[in-house]
């Protein structure tokens, strides 16, 4: 029984050597040939192959190619010298060159399915054979292998993926059509990095091959890469200036590209409001792809913390955080804008997030720290809370708000003596709130995280007379606060 196993074994595998054979019959088709005189390097080869001097008789038969690249022994005995090396991957592309120059040069043909066997299973060999039954004229010159793959399942898609992978391994088909091929299957199956890498290289294959530059420009463009699109579809524009469907491209990413420029060259100005028009502007230009949205979000969401506008920034900083919620730039301006809205758990909140996201970031870090700071002061002390003002508020508002809740204030304005006491601490918060706030230092240390009126943030600090904070004391500050006691 065992032996009859053997046996059938033995069938199987020439079945799949004939097959093989067949498969290349198939791929290459058959075409007359003659033979041409070998040269002395090929003589020279042969010689050192029988002695097993493999390295010199690889030299000779480089050499050989080298002097007559029509003959097609000559690629079949380096092959045979790459097949000694333990090469066989290497020996491939010499059988296929073989092959093309001899087509019924049935030795190369079995050597390259032996190969075969060796490096793909069964199912794969049939699946070369199944898919190359489409066309019988798969390498002819300027043919395409297949039309551009039907809306195939994704695991057909996967099949033919692998079936264009293997041509291209194997040399089997030509270069150019079997890249652009692969690239539709990975467009497809929603890759377009693997794409672009196919097709870039199909643009030097061919003098003409506006298709392949007009669809790397799509991809690019898609992908939110719009310099890269634009300069594509100028290489197709070169080959031909009147191309309809390149200059429409053309039109359509020099008008988003000018628009996107000019956006971020408002943001470099501080020119926040036009950056704002311009990125509304790219919305409306294309609003159906979808980097260009999101990017037009992020944007607006960062322009509108700058100018200060922290309620809608937080509703489009959301909106933007929604559509892309791993984004790291997305949550620090949404946490500046709680800072803004003086809502500093959120902001910390969603600097905690971002750095999730991306723990080496010094400025999500520093940020945090800062968003940490300043939730603590507010447990405290918020000058800004105290007088009612926005932290984007100017001088002018903090000096109106500071003279309104003074003179409510005034320690003069109550009689009894609970009141007054009451008082004379509100009173005391108003005055520490205008000095800190109306001073840009302090203000600027208020607003990274510390209390510049707090001891305990101070080195060497101290109390200034009377308990006030570092010699801050509103009786004896040059203010006009006029107290009238009543004992």
């Amino acid at each position: 029984m065992e032996s009859g196993r053997r046996k059938g074994l033995s069938g199987v595998l020439s079945s799949l050597s004939l097959l093989c054979v067949i498969l290349d019959l198939q791929l290459d088709g058959v075409l007359g040939a003659t033979h041409v005189e070998i040269e002395q390097h090929l003589e020279m080869g042969r010689k050192l192959l029988a002695a097993g001097q493999l390295a010199e008789a690889l030299s000779h038969y480089h050499s050989a190619v080298e002097g007559d690249s029509k003959n097609y022994l000559t690629y079949y005995k380096r092959a045979a010298v790459f097949l000694a090396m333990g090469k066989s991957k290497s020996a491939l592309p010499d059988l296929t060159r073989a092959i093309q120059l001899k087509p019924d040069f049935l030795a190369a043909r079995l050597q390259r399915g032996n190969i075969f066997l060796n490096y793909y299973s069964t199912t794969t060999i049939l699946l070369i054979i199944f898919l190359s039954s489409y066309t019988l004229s798969i390498c002819q010159p300027k043919s395409h292998c297949f039309p551009p793959p039907p809306p195939y399942p994704h695991h057909i898609l996967c099949l033919i993926l692998q079936f264009f992978t293997i041509l291209l391994s194997l040399q089997l088909c030509d270069v150019g059509e079997s890249r652009e091929l692969r690239a539709e299957c990975y467009i497809r199956l929603g890759d377009p990095r693997k794409a672009i890498q196919d097709l870039t290289p199909t643009t030097r294959l061919r003098n003409d091959n506006r298709g392949a530059f007009l669809k790397l420009s799509t991809l690019h463009y898609d992908l939110g890469e719009h310099q890269e699109s634009l300069g594509h579809v100028r290489e197709c524009l070169k080959l031909d200036q009147d191309d309809k469907e390149c200059l429409s491209r053309y039109k359509q990413v020099k008008k988003l590209s000018k628009q996107l420029d000019s956006a971020e060259e408002h943001i470099q100005e501080e020119r926040y409001q036009d950056a704002i028009d311009k990125y509304e502007s790219v919305m409306r230009t294309e609003p159906n792809v979808l980097y260009y949205t999101n990017k037009a979000k992020e944007r607006i969401c960062f322009c509108l913390v700058k100018n200060k506008m922290p309620a809608m920034a937080i509703d489009i900083c959301s909106e933007a955080h929604q559509r892309d919620p791993r984004n790291i730039n997305i949550l620090r301006d949404r946490a500046e804008a709680f800072i803004l809205n003086q809502d500093y758990e959120k902001a910390v909140e969603d600097y905690q997030e971002a750095r999730e996201f991306d723990m080496e970031n010094n400025e999500i870090r520093e940020g945090l720290e800062r968003a940490q700071k300043l939730l603590k002061l507010s447990r405290k002390r918020d000058y800004y809370k105290i007088l009612g003002v926005n932290r984007s508020a100017n001088k002018q508002e903090i000096i109106k708000a500071y003279r309104k809740l003074a003179q409510q204030w005034h320690p003069d304005n109550f009689r009894e003596e609970s009141e007054k006491k009451e008082a004379e601490k509100r009173f005391i918060d108003i005055a520490s709130a205008k000095e800190v706030l109306t001073d840009p230092e302090m203000r600027q240390k208020f607003d990274s995280g510390e209390d510049p009126l707090d001891p305990e943030s101070q080195q060497g600090g101290g109390q200034g007379g009377q308990g006030w904070p570092f010699h801050f004391n509103p009786f004896e500050s040059g203010g006009n606060y006029h107290f009238k006691f009543h004992h």
